[in-house]
This record gives C-alpha cells, structure tokens and sequence, in this order.
C-alpha cells in the first residue's frame, strides 16, 4: 500500500515543520558558518524535487551525489526521496576511472557535484550515455548549471505516496574484487537504524549537537549526520574538509558538539594530538566508534584524556548502520560489544552450524535495516542475504559474558580508516606502473595497532630505491583513491603462489605478523 508517511521525507523531514522546529538550526557548517534551519531544509528538499521533475527526471531513476558534507547535500537527498528518484551518494575521495564505472554501473541520469570535486569527475562524463543533466554547487563550469539556478524557479514537489519497502537510495561498497557494488535500501530503513542503534544505543537527544568525522556518503555517516540528529531534530555540525586532528579538536572548541562520532584511525590521531595540544573544553556526552576495530590502547587513552568512553561498534553498509556495539556505562574495550536492541547475531561455522563459546565464527546479522540486495550482482546477493539474515564476512569469537571479538575478514579484505580495501584493486594499481611486473597486498599494523596496506613487488628491472616507492604511492593515489595507498613498499624477488599461479597471501600476512 502506497502512503505518504511511508516516505522517509515525511517522517526526517516535513515532520519537523508540523511539529514546531522550523526556526531551529539543522545543519551548520564547521568552516564558513553557513547555516541551514529545519524549515529551510524542508523548502529545499521541495525545490530539489521539483526540480528534478522539470528537468525530467522520473521517479526510480538515479541521481548520483558526489557531494561534500555542506547543507546542500541534505536538500538534494531528501529532495530526491520526496519525488521517488533514488539519490546515490558517492565516496568524495575515488579517482576518475572508479566514478567512471561507477556512474555507468547505476546508470545515473543526473549528477549533483560539488565545485571543488568537479575536475575529477569530469573526465569520466565525456561519454558517458546515461547522464542528461549536471548540476555543480559553486561555480558551475560550461555545459553545466548552478545548483542555485536548478532549483530557484523550479515548483516546491510535495512528498509522494511510496511503498515502505521501495528503494530509496543506494551507496556502494567495494567488492572482494574491489569493483564498487550498489547497495540499494528501502525507506523503512532509515527509520529502523534511528529506532534501533539512534534511540536506545547512542540516546540521541534533540538539545544535542552532533559532529561526526565521517562523512554523509558512508553508512556510518548518513547515519550520525542525517537519521539520528533529524529522528529528533537535532543540530548537526558539517565538518566539509578532511577531518584532521587539529581540525577536529578546533571544531569540537568551537562549536560544542555534545555527541562526537569518529573512527579509530582520527581518535588514535587526537589522542597524539592531545597530547601535544590539551583536551578542548566541550560538553561532549557520548563518543562512538566504527569502520573497523578500535584498540583498547587508543580507547583507554581518549577516556583518560577526556573522561568520556568511546563507544566501539560494527555496522557495515549492507546494514546501515551499527548493529553490534558496546554500550553506556557498559564498556569492554578490545571487544565489540554486544547486539543492538532489534537485532539478532549468529556465529556460524563454513556449514553454517552455530560455533560455542570461544569459537570463532562468521558473524551473520538479522534486522529492519538490511538492504534490499546488490544492483545487478545477483549471485552476490543470493550469497551474501540468506533470507533474514546478512552474511558480514566478519570472523568473531564469543566470550563466556557474550560480548564478541573481532578476529579477521573471512577473505582478504581489510579496512583503512573505515573503508573497505580491497588488496586486488591496489594491486592491480601498482602492476599498472611500467617498472612493476607484480604485486601482492596485505594488512599490516601500524604503531597504533590499525591495519594499512603493505605492498610486496616484483621489479621489472633494477631496485626500488626511495625515488621509486615515492612515484609508487603516488601513482596509486592518482589511480584509485587517495587513502588506498600502501604504507610499506617491499621489493621481493618473487611471490608465494599457488599451483594455479593464486598468490597466496596467508603467507605473506604471516610474514609481517613475525616482524
């Protein structure tokens, strides 16, 4: 049955206008103070609709948003919601060839982009045959048009009836083989993570300020940014750089988030930080943790510094959002946690048989929030959502008390500052330089105990000497993403391999565990 209170619009956004809040603050922007109210909000998210239909954009076509965290984004998503096209937020820090792929894979047919982003993304719009609009948010280069003048003339769409279980957006994640998969969600989605994690985990407040390091374009961070704050009408503050420490200790200063959402690596670099600088005076409440293991070191030291525990928890994109978390007044760092109210965890064996209690198993999820399946990947989908239940790929053992501990992928996959890397995708980057004749990659931890990409490689002729690991990590960096980089090059004279010519990576995971 179709329902206008099915759309999540209704309940983020235009509810808030019902209820009271248009004169409160939504969003503010960290750097330029730039300011968008409830009521704004909902004017633009209606003008973004309209607009879409006028430009003739039809309801279950894709709007790719490769935007920065600035108040734009918010309009541009729930506009999209409020008339039925499905917004695909996209990653901010890929290269020309993954958003090549990646806008031809979702076959968007109109792309929002950030001015600053727009001489990366440019390159892969030459051809490409599904895009008929682009529309840049700052100054808009020829052929494009400025976000200002797509929506100002445009009529304000009101929300329209949709299915709860109809698609809303997609993001994508990265695959096993490192090629970017759609993850398409529904609109109760949203709605089910705020119930869940939002309201009986993290305890969002509408008197809270919130400021999280990762962006709108994760799971992790649509969700701290978007669903949490707007399920009780909450302020957020967008932080639109990268989030350094230094710049995220000035912006805590600054702004006085009461809720603080960071991943492992930036907390490991503001306790570093800290100790050279001091602790901001804020009246941060509440700390949470994702994207990958948070190491007890690192969480002892934020809470001796600030006297506020992290909150270390597990979520992924299938998911949304955090399912598997530690808890208030309940913190046991070196683990992550126990289940999120609303859902149920198993631990099972590779014949899918529950393990005991300081086994380890793979972790598989059931809840409200799991994805509608992979885009055009059926046999991804059919491996990875069994019925109710979600395949993570995640290795954990249970303990005595019932909290889980991470133990590995179940693959060859691991996280860099709370992405998904996948070691192919990097070491097909490496084998694409001319003195490279082959390349193997796996994680390896660096002195604050988080995983980063270690490169072993086979010369095609000579030394690699500082000059050539320099020109390596930067020719990754130009090829596929800015943060996929290795943090160690080895020169090898070959690689472990299987009869069938497989690299055999265990061995070299071994390899750097025994250093």
């Amino acid at each position: 049955m179709l329902s206008v209170k099915a759309n999540a619009a209704q309940y983020f956004v235009d509810r808030h206008i019902t209820e009271g809040r248009g004169s409160k603050t939504a969003y503010v922007e960290a750097e330029t103070g730039r300011e968008l109210d409830f009521a704004q909000m909902a004017t633009g998210a209606g003008q973004v609709a309209g607009a879409l239909g006028k430009a003739g954009i039809r309801p279950e076509e894709r709007a790719a948003v490769l935007v920065l965290d600035q108040i734009e984004f918010p309009q541009i998503f729930w506009g999209a919601l409020k008339c039925g096209v499905v917004p695909v937020p996209l990653n901010t820090l890929l290269a020309t060839p993954v958003y090549d792929a990646i806008l031809r894979d979702s076959r968007a047919a109109i792309l929002f982009v950030s001015a600053p982003l727009w001489e990366v993304v440019a390159p892969a719009l030459a051809d490409n045959p599904y895009i008929r609009q682009v529309v840049v948010i700052g100054d808009a280069p020829a052929g494009t048009m400025d976000f200002n003048a797509f929506i100002n003339d445009a009529p304000v769409h009101e929300t329209m009836a949709v299915s709860s279980d109809e698609v809303a957006f997609w993001l994508y994640s990265s695959g096993s083989t490192g090629q970017p998969k759609g993850v398409a969600h529904v609109h109760s989605a949203l709605q089910a993570t705020a119930d869940t994690y939002g309201a009986q985990v993290l305890g969002i407040r509408e008197d809270d300020r919130v400021l999280s390091a990762a962006k709108f374009f994760f799971a992790y961070g649509l969700g701290n940014e978007m669903t949490f704050p707007l399920s009780v009408g909450a302020t957020t503050v967008l932080f639109t750089g990268r989030p350094t420490p230094a710049g995220m200790i000035e912006t805590i200063a600054n702004h006085q988030p009461t809720v603080f959402c960071g991943v492992p690596t930036l907390y490991a670099a503001m306790v570093a930080e800290m100790d050279k600088v001091g602790v901001p005076a804020s009246p941060i409440r509440v700390c949470i943790s994702a994207g990958e293991a948070l190491p007890e070191d690192i969480g002892k030291r934020w809470e001796k510094h600030t006297g506020i525990g992290i909150l270390d928890g597990v979520g992924s994109t299938e998911m949304l959002h955090i399912f598997l978390s530690n808890q208030p007044g309940d913190i046991v760092y070196g683990t992550s946690g126990i289940a999120v109210p609303g859902y149920a965890l198993r631990l099972v064996d590779e014949q899918g048989q529950e393990v005991g209690t300081g086994e380890i198993g793979e972790l598989l999820v059931n809840g409200a929030s799991a994805a509608n399946g992979y885009w055009n990947q059926r046999a991804k989908s059919r491996a990875t959502f069994e019925g109710a239940w979600t395949r993570t790929g995640d290795k954990y053992e249970r303990r005595a008390d019932g909290r889980l501990v991470y133990c590995g992928r179940t693959d060859d996959m691991f996280k860099v500052s709370g992405i998904w890397l996948s070691p192919f995708e990097v070491e097909s980057a490496i084998v694409d330089h001319p003195r490279v004749l082959e390349a193997a990659v796996v994680a390896q931890r660096d002195a604050d105990g988080l995983e980063k990409p270690k490169a072993y490689v086979v010369m095609q002729s000579g030394e690699a000497d500082q000059a050539l690991v320099d020109e390596l990590k930067a020719h990754v960096k130009q090829k596929i993403g800015l943060w996929k980089y290795p943090r160690w090059i080895e020169a090898v004279t070959d690689l472990p391999k299987t009869a069938t010519g497989k690299i055999q990576r265990f061995k070299l995971r071994q390899d750097t565990q025994q250093r």
